[in-house]
């Protein structure tokens, strides 16, 4: 890489200081990288801005729609819906991994 790393827009993209899907390697500077592992969005499920119930919801996700998991934490993932939707994070009961 050269020049500097670009910013991005929280909810945009999905990238974070520590973290970002690997299409993204290039073009943003992180510590580290992830290939998406795909999940299936279950009925209820919230799209939040932090990893936590009490969190603001960003939208509520559509039903059989994929959900691309990049990071897990605790009983949350970080990721981005579809392959440009939104990004946050989900509770991991409200999504199904892909067979």
């Amino acid at each position: 890489m050269t020049g500097p790393s670009v910013t991005a827009d929280p909810g945009c993209l999905p990238v974070r200081g520590d973290l970002a899907h690997i299409k993204l390697a290039g073009r943003y500077f992180v510590p580290h990288y992830a290939v998406p592992m795909p999940h299936t969005v279950l009925d209820g499920a919230v799209l939040r801005t932090f990893g936590r119930d009490e969190a603001e919801a960003i939208r509520d996700l559509p039903v059989g729609e994929t959900f691309n998991v990049l990071d897990i934490a605790g009983q949350w993932a970080w990721g981005q819906l579809g392959e440009d939707g939104q990004v946050g994070y989900v509770s991991l009961a409200q999504i199904e991994a892909v067979k």
